[in-house]
């Protein structure tokens, strides 16, 4: 990949990305142990590496490769690497930080420090996805999700954010849910670097408050503007970092469009091999037509009718 142009993304950065891509596929069959065994290796790279650890994987982490089926094992592994991101992002802004791994209908970290506490989730998508709506946010459940904490927070995609009206503005506002980016958290991690842990502790609660006193409004400009202007006002030095980030995700944008339509690229010329009793078995399997004929033939009547009748011993 042609890195002449290329400030912030470097060589070692796209290394790091397509071993994580292939590491993510190394499934052991139990869920809980894949997701630990995940954690535990950005825990090590972040003991290693240090920062630039986090933010080679904040600018490229935002979209789910192409090359993981859609609702797949990979895909849902994938999500539980961006929560475990987070959450060590967080660490590292001196905050302390948990992923939940087992538990359902809930938040996927826990984040609490001695001024403040809060919840969040890490989304992302695939750079091949249309049409997204406020669902894909959770925006709603995360306010649920909360329970006692103070805040809650959903860190997006840059790029996958709506730029104009829409309720998911309106809805992180009325529920006090601070709809965040890869990029600004990347931003708090090079801040953290030349600022006090309290200065970043500090900042983050700033940025919570400046969300909840908001008017509702759908007004993505109104709310992109509070959330910047608050950073930005915060410390003069974070201007350059501010610039340096939005360099960073150009860069970080161009790469990974680059590695999806080489996949996608891949793929038509590998279909375009394929002899025809070949097209026809990847048909079969994509549509997964002998699982679904399999599931059909177990369907029964449970039986229900066989079971016998209880005597009603009432009218003897």
């Amino acid at each position: 990949m042609d890195l002449c142009n290329f400030k912030f993304i470097t060589e070692d950065a796209i290394i790091r990305r397509r071993y994580w891509i292939d590491e993510i596929v190394k499934l052991s069959g139990h869920f809980v142990n894949d997701s630990s065994r995940v954690e535990n290796e950005i825990i090590d790279e972040v003991k290693k590496s240090g920062s630039q650890a986090l933010l080679d994987h904040l600018r490229l982490c935002t979209a789910i490769p192409e090359s993981y089926d859609h609702d797949s094992s990979e895909e849902k592994l994938y999500s539980k690497y961006t929560d475990a991101l987070i959450s060590e992002c967080f660490k590292y802004l001196g905050l302390n930080s948990i992923v939940l791994t087992e538990r359902a209908d809930a938040a996927d970290v826990e984040v609490v420090c001695d001024s403040y506490s809060f919840v969040a989730d890490a989304k992302v998508f695939r750079l091949s996805r249309t049409a997204k709506n406020q669902k894909d946010f959770k925006v709603q459940a995360m306010d649920g999700w909360r329970n006692t904490k103070d805040f809650a927070m959903v860190v997006c995609p840059i790029y996958q954010l709506p730029t104009k009206s829409s309720q998911i503005y309106q809805q992180a506002i009325l529920r006090n849910v601070c709809v965040f980016t890869y990029t600004h958290l990347a931003v708090l991690i090079r801040y953290s670097a030349i600022a006090t842990t309290e200065d970043s502790k500090n900042l983050l609660g700033e940025i919570f408050k400046s969300v909840s006193l908001l008017n509702p409004s759908k007004d993505s400009v109104q709310y992109w503007v509070n959330i910047n202007r608050t950073m930005l006002n915060y410390d003069s030095r974070i201007a350059e970092l501010w610039s340096d980030e939005k360099s960073a995700t150009t860069e970080g944008i161009a790469v990974s469009k680059k590695m999806a339509i080489e996949f996608l690229s891949s793929e038509r010329t590998r279909m375009l091999m394929m002899t025809k009793d070949e097209a026809v078995s990847a048909l079969i399997k994509m549509h997964k037509i002998d699982s679904r004929i399999d599931q059909i033939n177990k369907v029964t009547d449970n039986n229900i009718l066989d079971l016998p009748p209880r005597l009603d011993t009432t009218l003897s």
